[in-house]
């Protein structure tokens, strides 16, 4: 008897809860958050990047941004690959313990330090060095967000044309509500309303005007967007844009796996009007073996293939970049942070449940795989509301467009406060130029164009996942060095031994991408490659082993500051805002 998707979301939903309940309330008393303490947000509020906002509208702008496509195309892959069991377990276990805890402290050690990223934390215990390691790790990083999300988004608007001309009208509908919020001062509730009717509006008008390009054509389109929305100031399209779509979102990720439920009992029942137009069973098998079926060892490339939807560094970069500056009350972390998270582990669980309802077993993963199953399988759970699967399968690529054009611009914003932290205050003109927003946004989206149009943006995705994952080590570091400067009498246990496990794991991982199918199955065994295939395979081994070794460097000094700091006898001053130990 197959197995009914409705037990996988109900596990994990029920996991999900016990975490939230407990272990973020212990994790919101454990950092000492206080409303009575000034966020950054109303200490350095400038109209442009420190702008306070509502706690709906920070966690609309959060989640659009750290739920991009990872968290589905990797639980889709993983699915495939290994069964559906290793896959759901890594994420309902997972994101609770591991990746939430990531992004709360992320967050709330940013509201410690000024609204600063993780990389000028670190700085602060560890000093320049390894500031600047941090900051050109996190940085590279991100031009592998923006190449790989930009061509992303244009394999969606070529598969889904609708949803091409449904987001250019919301981005539109959002730069004429933050004028209306901000400019005009006019009520928050109705505007929200007429606004969100509009939001839903343009699907229908997408599906009568659908715009076909080619997803060669829409990557630069998409660069030129980015590049806009990351330089104008957060209340012009940013907000109002991330408030808006998360109702989109909302109502496809929650309502999808609505449906399952729903649809599940109807069909037990035997109730027509809200009985699926096919069975919610899982179709796929639950355990491959340790090799899966693409010959892969499960242990260490599970972790670094399922990323965003367990943990993912770029969201500590959120955290710490663009959330922090934002936060209107301390209090606010505890469900934008913690709760974000677990509603990006819901959407991976979505993923998941899409990719073993429809029954697909081609193990090849990537993009051009993974959303025709997100999409039809969404489609076919949301008939148990009566919805057309003509409908609902275009709308389901809609949702997933959102969180990718979310996901693209914010990560170029992000490059932005990276690279203008390593360069400090100019001193030079060469400076200036390479700290101006316009220039230092131009040159991300030129290298990042030039990483998608040389052809090899799938074998850069297990580059990003890999170089994703270490950073999410790195930032649990972060962390843990600010918690034993802080206070002594801070347990290390809840970020010291996830940021062991994370670097472990994706050391492992990584060598395995450099040494093993690059270096021995390509170089040794291959035999003859093409020249382009030959730089490419050369430069992905040089990146990975750089990138490993930037790695051990920031451990080994996270480490001997971590030792020094428990070891000495007087308190240490702090810039956290809490009380010395003395």
């Amino acid at each position: 008897m197959a197995t009914a998707i409705i037990w996988l979301v109900l596990g994990v939903l029920v996991l999900f809860s016990i975490g939230y309940l407990t272990y973020s309330r212990y994790l919101a008393q454990f950092v000492e958050l206080d409303d009575s303490r000034e966020t950054p947000a109303h200490k350095y509020e400038d109209g442009q990047e420190y702008v306070p906002a509502k706690k709906p509208v920070l966690l609309g702008h959060h989640y659009s941004s750290i739920a991009g496509g990872a968290p589905i195309v990797g639980p889709i892959t993983a699915g495939v690959i290994w069964g559906w069991i290793p896959a759901l377990l890594w994420i309902a276990i997972g994101n609770p313990l591991l990746g939430a805890t990531h992004d709360f402290i992320a967050l709330s050690s940013s509201l410690r330090h000024e609204g600063k990223s993780i990389g000028y934390i670190i700085g602060e215990y560890v000093g320049e060095r390894g500031k600047n390691m941090l900051l050109w790790f996190a940085f590279l990083t991100i031009i592998l967000v923006v190449g790989v999300f930009a061509f992303v988004v244009g394999v969606v608007f070529e598969a889904y044309p609708s949803a091409a001309t449904a987001s250019i009208l919301y981005i539109a509908l959002a730069v004429v509500f933050g004028v209306y919020l901000y400019q005009l001062n006019l009520p928050f509730g109705p505007g929200t309303v007429v606004f969100v009717i509009g939001v839903f509006a343009s699907v229908f008008v997408g599906q009568a005007y659908p715009l076909e390009l080619t997803a060669e054509t829409w990557v630069p389109i998409i660069l030129v967007y980015a590049f806009i929305a990351s330089v104008l100031p957060v209340w012009t399209l940013l907000q109002p844009r991330d408030y808006l779509s998360s109702f989109l979102l909302y109502a496809g990720v929650g309502g999808a796996l609505l449906a399952v439920i729903v649809g599940t009992v109807g069909g037990w029942l035997g109730i027509g009007a809200i009985t699926p137009a096919e069975p919610l069973t899982v179709n796929i098998s639950g355990y491959n073996g340790f090799m899966g079926v693409t010959g892969q060892p499960l242990f260490p490339l599970l972790f670094i293939t399922i990323a965003c939807g367990t943990i993912s560094g770029f969201h500590s970069l959120v955290s710490s970049g663009t959330t922090s500056k934002q936060l209107n009350r301390e209090s606010d972390a505890r469900v934008i942070g913690y709760g974000g998270m677990l509603g990006e582990g819901l959407l991976a669980t979505l993923a998941l449940s899409t990719v073993a309802l429809v029954g697909f077993t081609k193990a090849g993963g990537g993009v051009g795989q993974a959303l025709p199953n997100f999409a039809e399988g969404g489609g076919i759970m949301l008939t148990s509301f009566g919805i057309d699967p003509g409908f609902g399968g275009p709308f389901m690529a809609l949702v997933m467009v959102s969180f990718l054009l979310t996901s693209t611009d914010t990560a170029l914003r992000l490059g932005r406060y990276m690279f203008e932290e390593i360069v400090g205050t100019p001193e030079t003109q060469v400076q200036s130029v390479a700290s101006n927003r316009y220039f230092n946004a131009f040159v991300q989206c030129g290298i990042a164009y030039a990483l998608v149009a040389s052809g090899t943006w799938s074998d850069l995705w297990p580059l990003f996942g890999g170089a994703n994952q270490l950073l999410a080590a790195l930032a649990l570091l972060t962390a843990t060095v600010w918690l034993a400067n802080w206070n002594k009498s801070k347990q290390l246990i809840s970020t010291g031994v996830p940021m062991a496990l994370m670097t472990f794991v994706t050391i492992l991982g990584l060598l395995y991408l450099a040494l093993y199918q690059n270096v021995w199955q390509k170089f040794v065994k291959g035999g003859d490659m093409a020249l382009g295939s030959a730089l490419s395979a050369g430069v992905q081994t040089v990146i990975a082993l750089v990138l490993i070794a930037l790695a051990l460097s920031l451990v080994r000094i996270g480490y001997e500051n971590i030792t020094s700091a428990r070891s000495e006898p007087g308190g240490t001053p702090v810039t956290d805002g809490g009380e010395s130990d003395d």
